[in-house]
Parts: structure tokens; C-alpha cells; sequence
């Protein structure tokens, strides 16, 4: 039997199939006001960090990591999908597809490892109170997150060449709204898919699961100490301290286990709510988490505070001057 092994020059993105036409303007603005909140959201964060020199401490930093991972994550995603709804344009090359894919699933796991190194920053504030200031300085927190940039580069790079060069004789219609590899990979004809998917899978469990075990293990040993501590005002300080770092943690990894075990146990859903599932966990927590970080997290949020409060005095100032300058004509 004769197959087609004709490399593809092109994928198209299908995007949400079942979407009616009349549709496409409301979801691409959807797409670019989601685009606008994680590009706008997260500049600040980068950008109010930076330029507030009380706030330069371990834990803003990482949130620093953390935000520059969501805006370049957006960034590689939106536009692509933003261009098909609005501009009718679904197609993406086939090396720009597998750069894409790199980027989704390198910054995903960058994004755990840097969730893995907060959750470190917790576990030894609470745990280990007396040695916290020997232990984590913005060094030492630059040093981890560095590190969580460069571990999964050599995992994905691997991971990607796996699939870049394998042989494709299906559709090339990409059933999802941006390039990830299992999208890709069911579109190929190799013998042995079977070996590398289990590869693959095992190399992205790793840069998953292996952070996902360690944070667990943090926030569990976290609430361990905050119910054993006798003072209820204690405990609540305490834990105020670890409720960012808590649900920025679960809203990245939650929305993922669901989806991953809902697989596992046969659990079918139709490819629309399957896609709409991985947009949400993809895009909400990047849009999400600088409002988190502002609201949640009580050196920012008094630091906004008083920032404000000083431009409406400056405000109120120079109304009052520029009343006496007219009095006075």
C-alpha cells in the first residue's frame, strides 16, 4: 500500500469547529480584549516591580518570572487565533507551527518550575521562619528561576525535533487553536508514534508532575504548621501570606488534571468543550494572575494604594493653584 509522504508547507488551524460564522467577531474580540488584559496586566507587573525599589523581595520576583512567562505565552498563542476570526486567516506554516509548539509547551513547563520555586519561597517562610533570610535572597531567587528557564529547554527541544521530522500523511488541519504536539503528532504515519508518544509523555510528566509533587508536598507542610500554631490571628497572617501563591498555583494546575484525567478514566467530551477546556487554562490564569498579585498580595496592593493616593492629592493641588492663578487675573 502506497502512502503520501509529501512534506506539508502548511497547517491549518481549525479553531472551535463547530463555531457558526456569525460568531467569528464576537469570539476574535473576545480573543483581543483576553490578548489586551494578559499584555497590559503583566507589563505592569514587570514594569511596577522593576520601578518600586521596597517591593524588589524573593517572592515579586517570582511573580516577575512568572508574568513574563504569561505574556510571552500569550503572545505566541493569541495573535495566530485572533487573525483567523478576525481576517479569515487559519493558515500557519509548518516550521511557524512547530516554533509555536516549542513555545506552548516550553513556557508551560517553565511555568512549573517557577510555581515550584514560589512554593519554596512558602515552605521556608512558614517552615523555616529563622532561616529564611540565609536560605532566600533575590539571588538565590533569580539563580532558581533561572534555572527553571533552562531545564526544559533541552526537554523540548528534544521533543520537538522528535516530531519536526516525522512523516505526515494526513489531514493538515491542526484540531485545536494554536500548534501543541499531540495535535500535530495525530496528523503523522510514522511506525514507531507509539515509542515517542510514550517519550514525550514521559519527558512532559516530568517537567509537570515532578514540581506538582513538591508543591503539594510545600503547601501541605504549610498547613501543617499554620494548625498548629495556638494564636488564630497568627494563623490567619500566616496563611494571608500564601493565598496569592495558592490560587495561582491551582489555577494553572487544576483546570490541566481535570482535562488529563478525564482522558485517563475514558471520559469523552466533544472536541469543542475539549478546546474551549485548553483555551481556558492556557489564557484565564495569565489574565487572572496580575489581579491576583495586586489584591492578594498586601505589599503591592498598599504600595497601589499609596500611589494613588498621592496623584489625587497632586491632582487636588494643582486644581487648587490653578483656581487662585484665575482668582488672581
Amino acid at each position: 500500500m502506497l502512502v503520501n509522504l509529501t512534506r506539508q508547507d502548511h497547517f491549518t488551524l481549525l479553531g472551535f469547529p463547530g463555531l457558526h460564522p456569525q460568531y467569528y467577531g464576537p469570539v476574535s474580540a473576545v480573543m483581543f480584549f483576553v490578548y489586551i488584559a494578559i499584555g497590559f496586566g503583566n507589563i505592569f507587573i514587570l514594569v511596577f516591580v522593576m520601578c518600586e525599589k521596597k517591593i524588589q523581595k524573593p517572592r515579586y520576583l517570582i511573580f516577575c518570572h512568572l508574568a513574563l512567562s504569561d505574556l510571552t505565552f500569550g503572545t505566541v498563542t493569541l495573535p495566530k487565533i485572533i487573525a483567523k476570526y478576525w481576517f479569515g486567516n487559519s493558515l500557519i506554516s509548518f516550521y511557524g507551527c512547530f516554533v509555536q509548539m516549542f513555545f506552548v509547551h516550553y513556557l508551560g513547563s517553565v511555568q512549573s518550575f517557577n510555581l515550584m520555586v514560589m512554593a519554596l519561597d512558602r515552605f521556608i517562610s512558614v517552615c523555616l521562619p529563622m532561616r529564611y533570610p540565609v536560605l532566600i535572597s533575590n539571588t538565590v531567587v533569580s539563580v532558581l528561576c533561572g534555572i527553571s528557564w533552562f531545564i526544559p529547554l533541552p526537554i523540548m527541544i528534544t521533543i520537538v525535533l522528535q516530531a519536526v521530522f516525522l512523516p505526515f500523511c494526513k489531514s493538515n488541519v491542526i484540531a485545536q487553536c494554536y500548534c501543541d504536539r499531540m495535535s500535530i503528532v495525530t496528523q503523522a504515519c510514522a511506525e514507531n508514534i507509539v515509542s515517542l508518544n510514550t517519550i514525550s509523555l514521559s519527558l512532559a510528566m516530568f517537567c509537570l508532575l515532578l514540581p506538582l509533587a513538591f508543591i503539594l508536598f510545600s503547601y501541605t507542610s504549610i498547613i501543617v504548621v499554620i494548625m498548629k500554631m495556638t494564636n488564630a490571628k497568627g494563623r490567619r497572617k500566616t496563611f494571608s501570606t500564601c493565598t496569592s501563591q495558592i490560587l495561582i498555583t491551582c489555577l494553572f494546575y487544576l483546570p490541566r488534571c481535570f482535562v488529563y484525567l478525564s482522558n485517563f478514566k475514558g471520559f469523552f467530551y466533544s472536541l469543542d468543550l475539549r478546546i474551549l477546556l485548553i483555551m481556558l487554562y492556557s489564557m484565564l490564569p495569565a489574565a487572572v494572575n496580575p489581579v491576583i498579585y495586586c489584591f492578594k498580595t498586601q505589599d503591592i496592593k498598599q504600595s497601589l494604594l499609596m500611589k494613588l493616593h498621592w496623584a489625587r492629592i497632586s491632582i487636588e493641588q494643582k486644581g487648587f493653584i490653578m483656581n487662585n492663578v484665575m482668582r488672581l487675573g
